[in-house]
């Protein structure tokens, strides 16, 4: 296989060219989020069967072209727990990439575990052993060493090889349609950016708030969000989530409230105090949002639900084993305790799910109370 270094404006078109057409790309990211609000693309690897190419974005004044070459349509775009460099072409592009076919989500339809990584799955399928020396490398240093770009390439290597495996298993047990949906949810903006509105969404304590102390909880994330974009910086750095929580308790009025709040660090207070103190006013004069169920923690089950969530967790993983799938990727006993809840937003009622074991359970939930259920 040949293996290229693209620096140069030249090289990429060369490279572009001769990739334009190809059926599928074997794509993978190295980025750099820590210090930054977005992710910075620090590389950018692209595979055929013929070649693999590492893109690097530093020494290039524009990569428009790759770019173009990744949203032809035609081409599936094969990627590992994409999400996060999904991201980062949605930045880039302000549209997300597609098609798309995520190797870690359509394993587990063939009995691999769910969330399995992609050195596993390189093994597992392959045989294959991967060097993971430089996993916590700064891909913002430059010159690359040639290790670095030996691993960096290593990602995209046997991306197509397992492609081609998985896709082939999923056409032969019927599976491949079911992972439409799955990859359809792949394509919705709203995964890949936080409008600052929704940025209280994100807080997992939100829930024990109400009133007043929800609605200055609410702003003062928006506030937060906000800040963090315009300056590129990580949300913690504006303010950390204890911050904003003691923030909203105390629904402060003054900088000698703010003094009192001791995990709001004094230089903060000093920088953004009336910025803090004017948002939390602000919100103490409306009504807000209401928490999504979603949010809540599951309330402590009784005997006899916890004993009706087991009976529901056997009869799934009974129709997971049928269909050689990993239970997790189905469903959860937390899933399954939100369902008897009465929780019907739920991944296990849409697409293949509902289809495999989400109808069932679902019915079995809705029965009349004293109806016979079937066994799993």
């Amino acid at each position: 296989m040949q293996n290229l270094y693209i620096d140069t404006p030249d090289a990429l078109r060369d490279l572009c060219a001769r990739l334009r057409g190809a059926p599928w790309l074997a794509v993978d990211t190295e980025f750099h989020r820590e210090r930054t609000y977005h992710p910075q693309l620090c590389l950018l690897q692209v595979a055929t069967e013929e070649l693999v190419a590492c893109i690097d974005p530093q020494a290039l004044p524009d990569i428009t072209p790759a770019l173009d070459l990744l949203y032809q349509e035609h081409s599936i775009k094969v990627l590992h727990a994409c999400r996060q460099d999904l991201e980062i072409f949605y930045q880039l592009r302000r549209r997300p990439l597609q098609p798309v076919f995520d190797t870690q989500m359509a394993a587990p339809l063939l009995g691999y575990p769910d969330q399995i990584s992609y050195a596993a799955l390189v093994e597992e399928l392959l045989g294959a052993k991967l060097n993971k020396d430089h996993t916590r490398t700064d891909w913002r240093q430059r010159p690359l060493t040639p290790q670095q770009l030996e691993y960096a390439a290593n990602d995209v290597i046997y991306l197509g090889r397992i492609y081609l495996k998985l896709r082939h298993a999923l056409e032969e047990t019927g599976k491949l349609a079911w992972l439409e949906e799955d990859f359809a949810s792949l394509y919705v903006p709203s995964e890949y950016e936080t409008r600052p509105g929704d940025a209280w969404l994100r807080l997992r304590q939100a829930w024990q708030f109400e009133g007043a102390q929800l609605a200055a909880l609410q702003a003062l994330a928006t506030w937060r969000e906000t800040r963090a974009r315009k300056q590129d910086q990580p949300r913690t750095w504006i303010l950390r989530d204890e911050a904003l929580y003691d923030l909203a308790r105390a629904l402060p009025r003054s900088r000698a409230d703010l003094g009192a709040i001791p995990t709001l660090p004094g230089k903060t207070a000093s920088r953004h105090g009336d910025a803090l103190l004017d948002t939390i006013d602000q919100a103490r004069h409306r009504a807000p949002d209401p928490v999504p169920m979603a949010l809540h923690p599951v309330k402590r089950l009784d005997k006899d639900e916890k004993a009706q969530v087991t009976r529901l967790l056997d009869l799934a993983q009974a129709r997971c084993a049928e269909l050689a799938l990993d239970p997790r990727t189905l469903t959860s006993r937390k899933e399954l305790a939100r369902l008897l809840r009465g929780e019907r937003n739920l991944r296990l009622l849409r697409g293949w799910r509902r289809q495999v074991a989400g109808e069932e359970l679902l019915a079995i939930v809705e029965a009349p109370a004293g109806a016979s259920s079937p066994p799993p």
